[in-house]
């Protein structure tokens, strides 16, 4: 008996570890989370972490819709801009669903991800919280998809995090 307890408590422990160590992560990734957006330091130069993240996308056979290169667009404006490059992709069965709930939502479908050098040269992977975005749209009824969401999005940006 004192054994089955020993282990209940361990079990108990290592799971709260666990929670601890993934609110952390996630802590981290989230220090603006009050404006709803997310920023991940990249490990690796803009051109890569772009070449990266593409490259993660179609492995996971997402729907990769546009890449818009913001600096070119800002030069052919004579205006000087940092690097600043945003992805637009989606997975259209998935993200389909927060429209159906809330046709509003639509301004925030597909996914946008930026990626943009800071002023030290530091890269960073930029997107809107999709709990943010459910809150935003009162959007009730679709739990486990927008945590689906953010899974997929964490695991993309996750390739670059590394060198």
């Amino acid at each position: 008996m004192t054994s089955h307890l020993t282990n209940r408590f361990a079990n108990f422990f290592a799971t709260l570890l666990l929670a601890v160590l993934v609110l952390s992560v996630v802590s981290a990734a989230r220090a603006d989370s009050d404006d709803g957006i997310v920023r991940v330091k990249s490990a690796v130069p803009m051109p890569e972490a772009i070449s990266r993240i593409k490259a993660d996308i179609a492995a996971k056979g997402i729907k990769f819709f546009s890449e818009i290169d913001q600096s070119k667009l800002a030069a052919d404006a004579g205006t000087k801009l940092r690097p600043s490059t945003l992805l637009v992709f989606g997975n259209p069965p998935l993200g389909t669903q927060f429209i159906t709930s809330n046709p509003n939502a639509g301004l925030d479908w597909p996914v946008r991800l930026l990626l943009t050098q800071d002023d030290s040269g530091d890269v960073w992977a930029v997107w809107t919280d999709f709990g943010w975005i459910a809150r935003r749209h009162n959007i009730r009824d679709r739990v486990a998809q927008f945590e689906m969401a953010t899974k997929v999005v964490g695991s993309i940006t996750s390739t670059i995090t590394t060198k």
